[in-house]
């Protein structure tokens, strides 16, 4: 059993402490799943309250023979965001003009997400290289804006922009 399992077989008894646990264990990765997916740091607190009130109803569904814990609070935390998105209709852009964001509609967004196209994502991500894959990461799946990549990485703002803009682009052909 993973970490999480454990956690999520006690919420299903009704343990309120193990909510808690596992939200200060987890919290922090499934917000950056939320911002992903809305990039709106305030839309991305409510998929993860959401969230988390639908793992605290639904513990008893997670079966740990189909798949990993960390999987099932992944994926309960994706439909929190994209059931937001829906209700917005479209995703989120960032503030950043020069990625040339454009509104996408969410049914697109949960396509991208799952199974194969899912995984030609992680393969065109495997195939960046590392300073570009790592800006995007830090940058849409951890939450971070691109100062606070920027920090992070200790690199000028102006060259994390480049290299998240540039690896966004060579996303988009290889995906293409």
């Amino acid at each position: 059993m993973s970490g999480a399992a454990p956690l999520i077989a006690r919420i299903a008894a009704g343990d309120r402490a193990a909510l808690q646990a596992l939200y200060k264990d987890h919290s922090v990765r499934l917000f950056g799943v939320a911002m992903a997916i809305l990039r709106d740091r305030d839309a991305a607190a409510d998929a993860l309250h959401d969230g988390f009130v639908k793992i605290a109803r639904h513990a008893a569904q997670y079966d740990p023979d189909r798949g990993v814990a960390e999987a099932w609070l992944g994926s309960v935390i994706r439909h929190a965001a994209l059931d937001i998105a829906r209700r917005r209709g479209r995703e989120i852009p960032t503030d950043d003009a020069t990625l040339g964001d454009t509104p996408v509609e969410a049914d697109q967004l949960e396509a991208l997400a799952s199974g194969e196209d899912g995984a030609r994502l992680r393969d065109c991500l495997a195939q960046l290289p590392e300073k570009n894959r790592q800006g995007i990461v830090l940058a849409f799946v951890h939450g971070l804006s691109h100062p606070q990549v920027a920090a992070r990485l200790e690199l000028p703002l102006g060259t994390v922009k480049a290299w998240i803009r540039r690896g966004l682009l060579s996303l988009r052909e290889c995906l293409a």
